[in-house]
Protein backbone atom coordinates (compact mmCIF):
# COMPACT_ATOMS: atom_id res chain seq x y z
CA UNK A 1 0.00 0.00 0.00
CA UNK A 2 1.78 3.55 -0.98
CA UNK A 3 1.64 6.35 0.66
CA UNK A 4 -1.16 8.08 -0.63
CA UNK A 5 -3.54 4.93 -0.79
CA UNK A 6 -2.56 4.82 3.42
CA UNK A 7 -3.45 8.65 4.08
CA UNK A 8 -6.72 7.96 2.49
CA UNK A 9 -7.37 4.39 4.23
CA UNK A 10 -6.53 6.63 7.28
CA UNK A 11 -9.06 9.82 6.61
CA UNK A 12 -11.73 6.76 6.03
CA UNK A 13 -11.00 4.93 9.42
CA UNK A 14 -11.28 8.31 11.40
CA UNK A 15 -14.41 8.98 9.60
CA UNK A 16 -16.11 5.78 10.63
CA UNK A 17 -14.58 5.96 14.31
CA UNK A 18 -16.07 9.15 14.42
CA UNK A 19 -20.00 8.51 13.10
CA UNK A 20 -19.54 5.22 15.74
CA UNK A 21 -18.27 8.17 19.03
CA UNK A 22 -21.26 10.65 17.98
CA UNK A 23 -24.08 8.16 16.60
CA UNK A 24 -22.90 4.92 17.99
CA UNK A 25 -21.90 1.85 16.03
CA UNK A 26 -23.89 2.04 12.29
CA UNK A 27 -23.77 5.64 11.34
CA UNK A 28 -27.21 6.94 12.19
CA UNK A 29 -27.62 8.44 8.24
CA UNK A 30 -27.90 5.31 7.15
CA UNK A 31 -30.50 3.95 9.56
CA UNK A 32 -34.19 4.29 8.87
CA UNK A 33 -35.73 7.46 10.97
CA UNK A 34 -37.88 4.96 13.30
CA UNK A 35 -34.31 3.30 13.93
CA UNK A 36 -33.15 6.62 14.91
CA UNK A 37 -36.07 7.34 17.05
CA UNK A 38 -34.87 4.42 19.63
CA UNK A 39 -31.54 5.87 19.80
CA UNK A 40 -32.91 9.52 20.31
CA UNK A 41 -35.44 8.92 23.36
CA UNK A 42 -32.45 7.42 25.53
CA UNK A 43 -30.97 10.71 25.09
CA UNK A 44 -33.39 12.52 26.87
CA UNK A 45 -36.56 12.86 24.67
CA UNK A 46 -36.02 16.98 24.33
CA UNK A 47 -35.00 18.73 21.24
CA UNK A 48 -33.83 22.09 21.68
CA UNK A 49 -34.99 24.03 18.46
CA UNK A 50 -33.66 27.46 18.00
CA UNK A 51 -36.18 28.66 15.08
CA UNK A 52 -37.60 31.89 14.05
CA UNK A 53 -40.38 29.46 12.64
CA UNK A 54 -43.67 31.41 13.23
CA UNK A 55 -45.59 30.33 16.04
CA UNK A 56 -48.54 30.14 14.06
CA UNK A 57 -47.19 27.76 11.76
CA UNK A 58 -45.23 25.76 14.71
CA UNK A 59 -48.05 24.69 16.43
CA UNK A 60 -49.08 23.05 13.21
CA UNK A 61 -45.93 21.46 12.40
CA UNK A 62 -43.97 20.34 16.30
CA UNK A 63 -47.24 18.45 17.83
CA UNK A 64 -46.91 16.19 14.26
CA UNK A 65 -43.14 15.67 14.70
CA UNK A 66 -43.76 14.96 18.49
CA UNK A 67 -46.81 12.38 17.47
CA UNK A 68 -44.66 10.83 14.81
CA UNK A 69 -41.95 10.10 17.04
CA UNK A 70 -43.53 9.55 20.54
CA UNK A 71 -41.35 10.34 23.45
CA UNK A 72 -39.89 13.62 22.10
CA UNK A 73 -40.89 17.06 23.11
CA UNK A 74 -39.41 19.89 21.15
CA UNK A 75 -37.96 22.78 23.20
CA UNK A 76 -39.08 26.06 20.33
CA UNK A 77 -36.95 28.68 21.48
CA UNK A 78 -38.90 31.43 19.57
CA UNK A 79 -37.08 34.72 18.41
CA UNK A 80 -35.74 36.74 15.78
CA UNK A 81 -32.81 35.04 13.95
CA UNK A 82 -30.31 37.56 15.18
CA UNK A 83 -31.32 37.25 18.53
CA UNK A 84 -31.08 33.22 18.59
CA UNK A 85 -27.62 33.96 16.70
CA UNK A 86 -26.50 35.70 19.39
CA UNK A 87 -27.67 33.23 21.82
CA UNK A 88 -25.91 30.26 20.26
CA UNK A 89 -22.69 32.66 19.93
CA UNK A 90 -22.48 33.54 23.54
CA UNK A 91 -23.81 30.15 24.94
CA UNK A 92 -20.82 28.38 22.44
CA UNK A 93 -18.40 30.87 24.35
CA UNK A 94 -19.46 30.01 27.56
CA UNK A 95 -18.15 26.74 27.26
CA UNK A 96 -21.58 24.65 26.46
CA UNK A 97 -23.86 24.15 23.70
CA UNK A 98 -27.68 24.04 24.12
CA UNK A 99 -29.43 23.88 20.73
CA UNK A 100 -29.82 21.11 18.90
CA UNK A 101 -31.10 22.20 15.69
CA UNK A 102 -31.20 25.57 13.96
CA UNK A 103 -33.85 26.70 11.52
CA UNK A 104 -33.35 30.41 10.86
CA UNK A 105 -32.75 32.45 7.19
CA UNK A 106 -30.19 31.44 5.64
CA UNK A 107 -27.79 34.43 5.75
CA UNK A 108 -27.94 33.67 9.17
CA UNK A 109 -27.18 29.93 9.38
CA UNK A 110 -23.95 31.13 7.49
CA UNK A 111 -23.18 33.75 10.36
CA UNK A 112 -22.95 30.51 12.80
CA UNK A 113 -21.25 28.50 10.25
CA UNK A 114 -18.94 30.79 10.64
CA UNK A 115 -18.34 30.29 13.89
CA UNK A 116 -17.42 27.01 13.90
CA UNK A 117 -20.84 25.87 15.38
CA UNK A 118 -22.74 23.81 12.92
CA UNK A 119 -22.27 20.36 12.07
CA UNK A 120 -20.59 19.59 8.42
CA UNK A 121 -23.08 17.00 7.67
CA UNK A 122 -24.90 14.92 4.29
CA UNK A 123 -28.29 14.12 4.92
CA UNK A 124 -29.60 11.33 2.68
CA UNK A 125 -32.70 13.03 2.17
CA UNK A 126 -30.32 15.99 0.45
CA UNK A 127 -30.25 13.60 -2.47
CA UNK A 128 -33.14 15.01 -3.60
CA UNK A 129 -32.73 18.47 -3.25
CA UNK A 130 -31.09 20.50 -6.17
CA UNK A 131 -28.05 21.75 -5.69
CA UNK A 132 -28.99 25.24 -4.70
CA UNK A 133 -30.69 24.04 -2.15
CA UNK A 134 -28.32 22.56 0.33
CA UNK A 135 -24.99 22.95 1.47
CA UNK A 136 -21.92 21.00 3.57
CA UNK A 137 -24.17 22.42 6.69
CA UNK A 138 -27.30 22.75 5.91
CA UNK A 139 -30.43 21.79 3.71
CA UNK A 140 -33.33 24.09 2.87
CA UNK A 141 -36.60 24.21 5.00
CA UNK A 142 -38.96 26.17 3.31
CA UNK A 143 -38.86 29.43 0.97
CA UNK A 144 -39.92 32.31 1.06
CA UNK A 145 -40.65 34.30 -2.35
CA UNK A 146 -40.72 37.85 -3.67
CA UNK A 147 -43.16 38.07 -6.20
CA UNK A 148 -45.17 41.01 -7.74
CA UNK A 149 -48.53 41.97 -6.48
CA UNK A 150 -51.82 44.35 -7.44
CA UNK A 151 -54.69 46.08 -6.58
CA UNK A 152 -57.24 44.38 -8.64
CA UNK A 153 -59.52 47.55 -8.68
CA UNK A 154 -56.44 49.52 -9.56
CA UNK A 155 -55.47 47.93 -12.91
CA UNK A 156 -57.31 46.42 -15.53
CA UNK A 157 -57.38 42.57 -16.37
CA UNK A 158 -55.58 43.04 -19.39
CA UNK A 159 -52.89 45.24 -18.32
CA UNK A 160 -51.95 43.04 -15.04
CA UNK A 161 -47.79 41.82 -15.23
CA UNK A 162 -46.80 38.39 -16.77
CA UNK A 163 -43.17 39.33 -16.02
CA UNK A 164 -41.29 41.95 -13.97
CA UNK A 165 -40.52 43.60 -17.49
CA UNK A 166 -43.97 44.49 -17.97
CA UNK A 167 -43.26 46.85 -15.08
CA UNK A 168 -41.46 48.88 -17.93
CA UNK A 169 -44.23 50.21 -19.38
CA UNK A 170 -45.15 54.02 -18.83
CA UNK A 171 -48.17 52.73 -17.37
CA UNK A 172 -46.79 52.23 -14.31
CA UNK A 173 -45.38 55.61 -13.25
CA UNK A 174 -46.36 56.61 -9.77
CA UNK A 175 -47.73 53.96 -8.98
CA UNK A 176 -45.24 51.19 -7.60
CA UNK A 177 -44.62 50.54 -3.94
CA UNK A 178 -41.89 48.33 -2.45
CA UNK A 179 -39.46 47.96 0.12
CA UNK A 180 -36.28 49.42 0.64
CA UNK A 181 -34.42 46.97 2.25
CA UNK A 182 -35.17 43.98 -0.45
CA UNK A 183 -31.32 44.32 -1.90
CA UNK A 184 -32.27 40.45 -3.00
CA UNK A 185 -34.16 41.53 -5.92
CA UNK A 186 -31.33 43.15 -7.40
CA UNK A 187 -28.98 40.40 -6.48
CA UNK A 188 -30.82 37.49 -7.83
CA UNK A 189 -31.44 39.58 -10.69
CA UNK A 190 -27.82 39.83 -11.60
CA UNK A 191 -27.33 36.74 -10.85
CA UNK A 192 -29.91 34.38 -12.20
CA UNK A 193 -32.69 36.15 -14.21
CA UNK A 194 -29.75 38.28 -16.35
CA UNK A 195 -26.41 36.51 -15.66
CA UNK A 196 -24.75 39.82 -15.69
CA UNK A 197 -24.60 42.90 -12.89
CA UNK A 198 -24.74 45.35 -15.87
CA UNK A 199 -28.15 44.20 -17.47
CA UNK A 200 -29.66 43.34 -13.74
CA UNK A 201 -28.54 47.37 -12.72
CA UNK A 202 -29.96 48.73 -16.53
CA UNK A 203 -33.25 47.43 -15.35
CA UNK A 204 -33.55 48.68 -11.79
CA UNK A 205 -32.26 51.50 -13.35
CA UNK A 206 -35.44 51.74 -15.58
CA UNK A 207 -37.97 50.58 -12.32
CA UNK A 208 -36.33 53.28 -10.41
CA UNK A 209 -37.01 55.62 -13.03
CA UNK A 210 -40.87 55.12 -12.40
CA UNK A 211 -41.10 57.07 -8.93
CA UNK A 212 -40.68 54.10 -6.65
CA UNK A 213 -42.20 54.78 -3.37
CA UNK A 214 -40.55 52.70 -0.02
CA UNK A 215 -42.35 51.39 2.88
CA UNK A 216 -40.67 49.23 5.74
CA UNK A 217 -42.49 46.31 5.98
CA UNK A 218 -44.04 43.45 3.54
CA UNK A 219 -47.26 43.04 5.81
CA UNK A 220 -47.65 46.62 5.54
CA UNK A 221 -46.86 46.74 1.50
CA UNK A 222 -49.87 44.27 1.53
CA UNK A 223 -52.08 46.22 3.40
CA UNK A 224 -51.57 49.45 1.45
CA UNK A 225 -52.49 47.50 -1.52
CA UNK A 226 -55.14 46.31 -0.19
CA UNK A 227 -56.15 49.71 0.66
CA UNK A 228 -55.89 50.91 -2.58
CA UNK A 229 -53.06 53.62 -1.91
CA UNK A 230 -50.50 52.14 -4.10
CA UNK A 231 -51.69 49.92 -7.78
CA UNK A 232 -48.83 47.28 -7.27
CA UNK A 233 -45.94 46.12 -4.83
CA UNK A 234 -42.47 45.49 -6.71
CA UNK A 235 -41.28 43.24 -3.79
CA UNK A 236 -43.89 41.51 -1.76
CA UNK A 237 -44.03 38.13 0.18
CA UNK A 238 -46.52 35.68 -1.78
CA UNK A 239 -47.09 33.85 1.18
CA UNK A 240 -48.98 37.26 2.28
CA UNK A 241 -52.01 37.04 -0.36
CA UNK A 242 -53.58 33.61 -0.69
CA UNK A 243 -55.32 34.72 2.58
CA UNK A 244 -55.98 37.89 2.15
CA UNK A 245 -57.94 36.81 -1.59
CA UNK A 246 -59.71 34.63 0.50
CA UNK A 247 -60.99 37.42 3.03
CA UNK A 248 -62.42 39.17 -0.16
CA UNK A 249 -59.46 41.92 -0.43
CA UNK A 250 -58.80 43.21 -4.08
CA UNK A 251 -55.77 41.29 -5.01
CA UNK A 252 -53.71 39.58 -7.35
CA UNK A 253 -49.88 38.28 -7.68
CA UNK A 254 -47.48 37.44 -9.83
CA UNK A 255 -46.12 33.61 -9.95
CA UNK A 256 -44.40 33.04 -13.45
CA UNK A 257 -41.02 34.39 -11.28
CA UNK A 258 -39.97 35.43 -8.48
CA UNK A 259 -36.96 35.67 -5.71
CA UNK A 260 -36.36 33.22 -3.11
CA UNK A 261 -34.98 33.26 0.28
CA UNK A 262 -34.04 30.56 1.79
CA UNK A 263 -34.90 28.98 5.87
CA UNK A 264 -32.41 26.51 6.13
CA UNK A 265 -32.19 23.66 8.80
CA UNK A 266 -28.56 22.79 10.50
CA UNK A 267 -27.25 20.78 13.17
CA UNK A 268 -25.55 21.88 16.00
CA UNK A 269 -22.16 20.08 15.77
CA UNK A 270 -21.97 20.03 20.11
CA UNK A 271 -25.64 19.15 19.93
CA UNK A 272 -26.76 18.03 23.67
CA UNK A 273 -28.91 15.14 21.95
CA UNK A 274 -27.30 14.79 18.50
CA UNK A 275 -29.37 11.65 18.01
CA UNK A 276 -32.38 13.77 18.47
CA UNK A 277 -31.10 16.74 16.31
CA UNK A 278 -30.01 14.20 13.38
CA UNK A 279 -33.60 12.59 13.59
CA UNK A 280 -35.61 16.06 13.10
CA UNK A 281 -32.88 16.98 10.46
CA UNK A 282 -33.80 14.21 8.31
CA UNK A 283 -37.55 14.19 9.01
CA UNK A 284 -38.10 17.62 8.30
CA UNK A 285 -35.81 17.20 4.76
CA UNK A 286 -38.34 13.89 3.97
CA UNK A 287 -41.28 14.23 1.88
CA UNK A 288 -43.26 13.27 4.84
CA UNK A 289 -41.73 16.16 6.82
CA UNK A 290 -42.07 18.86 3.96
CA UNK A 291 -45.15 17.79 3.53
CA UNK A 292 -46.01 18.53 7.22
CA UNK A 293 -44.58 21.69 6.89
CA UNK A 294 -46.71 22.76 3.88
CA UNK A 295 -49.77 21.58 5.33
CA UNK A 296 -48.58 24.21 8.40
CA UNK A 297 -48.62 27.18 5.95
CA UNK A 298 -44.78 27.35 4.96
CA UNK A 299 -43.53 26.91 1.60
CA UNK A 300 -41.88 23.97 1.12
CA UNK A 301 -38.19 23.43 -0.22
CA UNK A 302 -38.85 19.89 -1.71
CA UNK A 303 -39.06 19.82 -5.41
CA UNK A 304 -41.93 16.64 -4.67
CA UNK A 305 -43.90 18.11 -2.65
CA UNK A 306 -46.27 21.22 -3.56
CA UNK A 307 -47.46 24.22 -1.35
CA UNK A 308 -51.02 24.09 0.01
CA UNK A 309 -51.22 27.44 -1.46
CA UNK A 310 -50.48 29.19 -4.89
CA UNK A 311 -46.88 30.44 -3.11
CA UNK A 312 -44.12 29.05 -5.34
CA UNK A 313 -43.40 30.02 -8.46
CA UNK A 314 -42.43 28.92 -12.14
CA UNK A 315 -38.66 30.20 -12.15
CA UNK A 316 -37.34 30.41 -9.24
CA UNK A 317 -33.56 32.70 -8.38
CA UNK A 318 -32.47 31.45 -5.28
CA UNK A 319 -29.70 33.06 -3.04
CA UNK A 320 -27.49 30.96 -1.97
CA UNK A 321 -24.82 30.87 0.54
CA UNK A 322 -22.01 32.33 -1.59
CA UNK A 323 -24.39 35.13 -3.04
CA UNK A 324 -24.94 36.14 1.04
CA UNK A 325 -20.96 36.63 1.10
CA UNK A 326 -22.09 39.72 -1.60
CA UNK A 327 -24.82 41.38 0.10
CA UNK A 328 -22.31 44.15 1.23
CA UNK A 329 -21.84 45.09 -2.92
CA UNK A 330 -25.74 44.94 -3.82
CA UNK A 331 -26.90 46.98 -0.95
CA UNK A 332 -24.45 49.63 -2.10
CA UNK A 333 -25.47 49.62 -5.83
CA UNK A 334 -29.59 48.92 -4.34
CA UNK A 335 -29.30 52.07 -2.41
CA UNK A 336 -27.87 54.38 -5.26
CA UNK A 337 -30.22 53.18 -7.70
CA UNK A 338 -33.33 54.47 -5.74
CA UNK A 339 -30.73 57.29 -3.72
CA UNK A 340 -31.80 55.24 -0.62
CA UNK A 341 -30.14 56.29 2.52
Amino acid sequence: MNKLCRHSFNVKLLLVMFAVVIFGPGTLHSQTLDEIHKAAVKEGGTLNFYATLAQINAERILPVFEKRFPGIKVNHVDATSDKLVARAVTEARGGKTLADILQVPLENVSQVHDQKLLLETKLPESAEYPDGMKGDFWIASDLQFFVAAWNTNLVKKEEEPKSYDDFLHPRWKGRLIAEPRDLEMLLAFAKYRFKSDEKAIDFWKKIAAQNVEFHKGHSQLAELLVAGQAAACLTCYSHHYPRRIKKGAPLNYMLTEGVASINGTAIFKDAPHPKTALLFARWIASEEGQTVMAKGGRTPAHPKVQPVEKTRTKKIYAISVADLKEFPKYEKIWKEIFRLR
